[in-house]
């Protein structure tokens, strides 16, 4: 390889001296050359990046294969299990011909491995430690994202979480959140947040039907005690190497915008509690963002806006993180300004939407001499044009390249493996069991159960008081008319006292959303 040559002008370019990931070798004019080696300096991992590409091409084999790395590292990763084949990454990877084909083309020494892992769900659904957030960490901007609401009831939420944070009723789960919508629409309630605006009655019957209907989708689990510490992400294993936190989605693939929300609140949160520390050797952490497309699918502006400024300050904090999507178009320009690493898969050019998104995606890549266009309709499964940032923050020559083969189990591990790492891990018994404290709906039910028995203490005092005084008539009154006798009666006063606490049961279900029993 000439060094006067293209070929070896980009491979100069990815000559770095302190420690890189290992990604392929670099492909020219169909041609794979081993000993031109594509890396990213592990410094610079933090920096972000984007992973696109079209369905097939070999995006969740690129995660896996950098994950492996920064956790041999000694760096922690996070990533997203969508479709449930990232599991593998515990076990190491079956030998065969095609790895060891892949190997040879780009110069590997392939060593079966498996990596140290720890397997999450979202509030216990599927397998995997529960991941559980309490509304009141989670926030009104990220839930108006999933409960869809339009930015009049965002700011309407927003003042419920307020009046809620002043008032001390703590916001634990969804039923808490219903129960203070109610009782801020009710006739006690109203005057409450008389000057601030107020809570209007149709964009509360709003919020109330998205949040009920958000637990009818069986969301509900993802919200309550105890509350997952995202700190938890950034442990290592026993032997130094950083720990693979994966998140198993399959079981609630058909809640996309909850998990890709729940992916932005796991990043606001853990952007909340590091400390900052500028640049760093390597990583605290990377964080893979599946699915990124489905996160900013009719974002408010809000909401845009904190995803930007999280993706812009997090990474003084020591964290990266990758948005993993189909085409760069999938993500807003601002966030996309901040991805300094590229990975860019296959592309497709089928149809003219196809077309107009290849030539914009190319648009993003440094000039090159590749015909991107081309390449990028030509890549194989496992190749991708990549450009990074170098040891000195510069932009690295496009490279078209051969990845690696990852060294774990390409492909999901057994039910039964899966079963005995999520059981054998210490954080089961610190998630496992749901925990329901007082909160917010406990309190304002104990208010309310205390109005309603003073009602009836007032009722029987006035009947008590009546009754004194009828017995206290003269003699000879005993003409008293038929209405007075029932009412007077026993049986009445019985009847009477059912049906005022029926209607406060009524009046209770009202206000707190809580359903009739089934007899």
């Amino acid at each position: 390889m000439s060094e006067q040559s293209p070929t070896g002008e980009i491979a100069a370019g990815y000559a770095f001296s302190g420690p890189a990931l290992e990604l392929g070798a670099l492909l020219w004019d169909g041609e794979c050359h081993p000993d031109a080696r594509i890396r990213i300096p592990l410094p610079m991992l933090n920096r972000h990046g984007l992973v696109a590409g079209a369905t097939g091409t070999g995006k969740t084999k690129t995660l896996q294969l950098i994950a492996e790395q920064l956790s041999a590292n000694g760096v922690p990763v996070f990533l997203a299990d969508i479709k449930g084949d990232v599991s593998g990454i515990l076990a190491p990877g079956a030998d065969g011909e095609k790895v060891r084909e892949r190997a040879g083309q780009v110069g590997q020494e392939w060593v079966a491995t498996g990596f140290p892992c720890e397997f999450y769900g979202l509030g216990g659904i599927g397998p995997g430690i529960p991941v559980r957030a309490t509304v009141t960490s989670f926030g009104p901007v990220l839930l108006s994202k999933v409960l869809q609401l339009n930015q009049t009831q965002e700011q309407s939420l927003g003042l419920i979480f307020h009046y809620a944070d002043q008032k001390g009723l703590e916001l634990v789960d969804l039923k808490d959140l219903r129960a203070v919508v109610a009782f801020l629409v009710s006739d006690v309630g109203k005057p409450e947040l008389k000057e601030i605006g107020g809570l209007s009655t149709v964009t509360a019957g709003v919020i109330l039907r998205a949040i009920t209907a958000f637990e009818q989708a069986g969301a509900g689990g993802f919200f309550g005690e105890p509350e997952f510490d995202t700190s938890e992400f950034l442990r290592t294993a026993a032997d130094g190497r950083g720990m693979v936190s994966v998140l198993e989605l399959p079981a609630v693939q058909d809640k996309p915008q909850l998990f890709s929300t729940f992916l932005m609140w796991m990043l606001a949160d853990l952007f909340g509690d590091l400390p900052e520390v500028g640049d760093v050797e390597k990583p605290k952490l990377v964080f893979f963002f599946d699915e990124a497309h489905l996160l900013f699918n009719g974002a408010s502006k809000a909401f845009l806006e904190s995803i930007t400024q999280t993706v812009r300050l997090i990474r003084s904090k020591g964290v990266g993180v990758f948005f993993v999507t189909q085409t760069p178009k999938d993500v807003p320009g601002d966030v996309l300004a901040q991805l300094g690493n590229r990975v860019q898969h296959a592309l497709r050019a089928f149809t003219p939407d196809d077309a107009k998104a290849l030539k914009a995606t190319v648009r993003t890549f440094p000039n090159s001499p590749y015909d991107l266009e081309e390449v990028l309709t030509g890549l194989g499964t496992g190749e991708a044009v990549i450009t990074v940032l170098s040891e000195t923050g510069a932009p690295t020559p496009v490279a078209a390249t051969r990845l690696r083969a990852p060294e774990s189990l390409m492909g999901p591990i057994d039910a039964g493996a899966l079963e005995a790492a999520v059981k054998g891990s210490l954080l089961w018994g610190r998630y496992a069991e749901a925990v329901d404290r007082e909160s917010a709906y406990e309190k304002l039910t104990a208010e309310q159960r205390e109005a309603e028995a003073a009602a009836v203490r007032a009722a029987e005092e006035a009947e008590a008081a009546k009754a004194a005084k009828t017995s206290a008539r003269a003699p000879g009154k005993e003409d008293a008319s038929l209405a007075e006798q029932v009412v007077g009666s026993g049986i009445f006063t019985s009847l009477a006292r059912s049906i005022g606490t029926q209607l406060g049961r009524e009046i209770s279900r009202s206000i707190f959303g809580t359903a009739r029993r089934k007899r």
